[in-house]
């Protein structure tokens, strides 16, 4: 069989490759920020497309301000909460280190609440002055390593600078072309368009539904968190409200992992009635909306179970970090949706 017909297809397949291989590679530092430059366009693309239709079909100025308004709703006011955390960040490693927050009551609680436990520590070579000692210093070693790390954020603020420019850039163009942008991928799958448009369309439905409902399940699990610790008087209500907004992105234990132990030290200090307060609004409260909200917010509309949704979510935070709450997901429901077309157009028929 001569292979001389097939020497130009393989040629340019394998140009395609390397060329894509290449243009990849160069643009990596800012796959980030180009991914949330689309998020944005498809969340913000019915809001943009009626008031396009207000300025009498005027793409450049309607892109314009749309962008300007995703800044003003959502730039302005994470500058101020992440403003907020830094604060209150300091201010936590301030106590920590002038003993204001003494965690080593703890180890008091634990062993005025079962004695018995302090008999097995010992056996096991461990003294409660030991465990305070090393709880002492592990909190100042945990808050010390906070601050270096906010300092190095700060330093890297140029780039976060850069990127978060290149992302409002982009969006702007993402908002005004993107009916032609998608046509051109289209165009450019060897699919068939009928299955170019379901993928499509399923990567745009369970990434606007995975990021609007995490994101609203997160802000509204975290604003409950801080309302509760201000009520009962916890201090740094704010930043455990923020580290509780950010750890609500996680499908499992999540703001439980703040709430819990704040219960525990209040339990230490003696106050019984706070506590528990705490624990029933914590899991009552704060859980059952992760509970109710997430599944109605992300699966109903991804059409994936939760279990899919979860895992998918914890490998995409491991894989991507913070962006993969969204990848993860979209991941996985390409995943099915190519996997289910697949035994639709080559799978097995019954005889």
């Amino acid at each position: 069989m001569p292979i001389q017909p097939y020497i130009r297809p393989l040629a340019f397949w394998l140009m395609l490759l390397g060329i894509s291989a290449a243009f990849i590679g160069m643009v990596r530092p800012f796959l980030m920020a180009l991914f949330w430059a689309a998020m944005l366009a498809m969340i913000f693309r019915r809001p943009y497309r009626l008031l396009r239709l207000r300025l009498k079909g005027r793409d450049n100025l309607a892109a314009a301000v749309m962008t300007l308004l995703i800044i003003l709703m959502v730039a302005i006011p994470g500058f101020f909460v992440v403003l907020a955390l830094v604060n209150e960040m300091l201010s936590a490693f301030q106590k920590i280190q002038s003993g204001q927050w003494d965690l080593t009551r703890v180890v008091d609680f634990i062993q005025a609440q079962a004695p018995h436990i302090e008999d097995m520590l010992s056996d096991a070579g461990l003294t409660p002055e030991r465990l305070k000692a090393d709880l002492a210093g592990f909190a100042v070693t945990l808050a010390r390593n906070m601050a270096d790390r906010l300092l190095g954020y700060t330093q890297n603020a140029i780039s976060f600078a850069l990127q978060f420019s290149l992302m409002l850039y982009v969006l702007f163009f993402f908002l005004r072309d993107g009916r032609p942008i998608t046509r051109a991928v289209m165009n450019a799958l060897p699919l068939g368009n009928r299955w170019e448009q379901v993928l499509i369309e399923r990567f745009s439905s369970v990434a606007r539904a995975t990021l609007k409902g995490t994101l609203i399940v997160a802000i509204v699990q975290g604003s409950m968190g801080a309302a509760i610790f201000a009520i009962l008087g916890i201090e740094g209500a704010v930043f455990w409200g923020i580290i509780m907004t950010i750890l609500s992105i996680l499908p499992v234990a999540g703001s439980g992992m703040i709430w819990g132990p704040a219960a525990i030290i209040l339990a230490s200090q003696g106050m019984w009635g706070k506590a528990i307060i705490l624990v029933l609004v914590g899991a009552l409260g704060i859980g059952l909306i992760d509970n109710i909200l997430r599944p109605v917010l992300v699966g109903r509309d991804t059409k994936m179970p939760d279990y899919l949704v979860l895992i998918s979510t914890l490998g995409g935070l491991a894989w991507f970090g913070l962006s993969g709450f969204v990848i993860g997901p979209v991941i996985a429901a390409l995943f099915l949706t190519f996997w289910g077309a697949a035994g639709r157009e080559y799978g097995g028929r019954e005889v």
